[in-house]
């Protein structure tokens, strides 16, 4: 859910896992000081850039591998890694290819990963450490101790973030009570979540790279962030104006886009949540230069409320976000203003008003 690496990436990193049998193969040669360069894909397009070698095409092998590399070309590997296609092959990327890198074995795993955006891995002797590559992306590789250690102090963070989030919603809810919620509140609210989402993608990208022996830590996450991205979306359709999944993920982007020094000054959160046109909208006639954040009061929708019903359909919320009246407070409507919107039954109105007058929903 939070994971930032991409789908390439991380399919990479699950790939030379702890467990998986290439992340077997990559250790042997790590451990015996050798370098390597390992191609995952034999498709025409890699073979067009080989020269030298010679023709394997037998099952992988953690020993296999080993021994290969002990020869100073490149390993082909086919696409899914379960087959030694070529050895001791050199590899002729197109040399206008920019890379970053310095090391000859290095350049040419970046220069091949970006122009055929297939998974490229690199065995450094000297420094000890693997390199992943696709497409513009790399990741070295940390050992599990370092993996766990890492996620273990980043799980620690996000339970006090998480913590510190409750505290700001316990206010939030309150000044919903006493119908007194001000723009700041909720804008601090949004600066929360998206610190939490932050550490939480940290984790997960641990995750992928810790394979099967991050369990322990996934089921922390997964206690920890319960139900966090419904919240999340609820602020935002509460306050933001969302109107439909599309929208929030505006705003969800915009505030994922934002560098992080930003991030922890509250104006510059709520200067660009401003900005944004779909908020732009519902907070059109807020004087951005003589009014202070914490004098604007405004009203939320009642998507929160809903959000805490676990019962009821995604799709019937966003149907009453869509066709409810913007101007009014879903706790005023009735079951039968509910069930003129397209899309609500009466079972799902009734169930509504229930949550909203504090009741638990009839839904059966």
């Amino acid at each position: 859910m939070f994971s930032k690496t991409g789908p390439e990436i991380s399919s990479t990193l699950a790939l030379v896992s702890p467990g998986a049998p290439l992340r077997d193969g990559l250790d042997r040669i790590l451990q015996a000081r050798m370098g390597a360069l390992v191609v995952v894909g034999d498709s025409a397009d890699v073979l067009s850039i080989c020269t030298g070698g010679f023709l394997l095409d037998t099952e992988y092998s953690p020993q296999r591998l080993y021994e290969l590399a002990k020869m100073d070309g490149a390993i082909i590997l086919s696409g899914d890694a379960r087959r030694i296609a070529r050895a001791n092959v050199h590899l002729m990327p197109d040399p206008k290819v920019v890379t970053s890198e310095t090391g000859t074995r290095h350049r040419t795993a970046e220069r091949v990963a970006r122009s055929l955006s297939i998974p490229v891995l690199s065995v450094s002797e000297e420094q000890s450490v693997i390199t992943a590559y696709r497409g513009d992306k790399r990741h070295s590789l940390a050992s599990i101790g370092a993996l766990l250690s890492k996620s273990n102090q980043a799980l620690a963070t996000l339970e006090r973030y998480g913590q510190r989030l409750d505290e700001v919603l316990a206010r939030l809810d309150q000044s919903e009570y006493t119908n007194q919620v001000h723009f700041r509140d909720v804008v601090l609210v949004l600066q929360r979540y998206e610190m939490v989402r932050r550490i939480a993608e940290e984790i997960e990208t641990s995750l992928v790279e810790l394979g099967v022996d991050g369990r322990l830590v996934s089921l922390q996450l997964n206690e920890l962030s319960s139900g966090f991205e419904l919240n999340y979306r609820a602020v935002i359709e509460d306050y933001m104006g969302a109107c439909s999944i599309t929208e929030a993920d505006a705003v969800i982007e915009f505030l994922g886009s934002m560098e992080t020094d930003d991030l922890l000054i509250l104006e510059k959160v709520a200067k660009g949540l401003l900005g944004i046109s779909l908020c732009a909208k519902v907070w059109g006639n807020f004087d951005r230069r003589d009014h202070r954040l914490e004098e604007s009061q405004v009203s939320g929708r009642g998507m929160r409320v809903m959000a805490k019903a676990q019962e009821l359909p995604v799709s019937v919320r966003y149907a009453i976000l869509d066709g409810f009246p913007a101007g009014r407070s879903l706790a005023e409507a009735s079951v039968e203003d509910l069930v003129e919107i397209p899309g609500v039954s009466q079972i799902w109105a009734r169930a509504v008003v229930d949550i909203f007058a504090g009741e638990d929903p009839k839904v059966h």
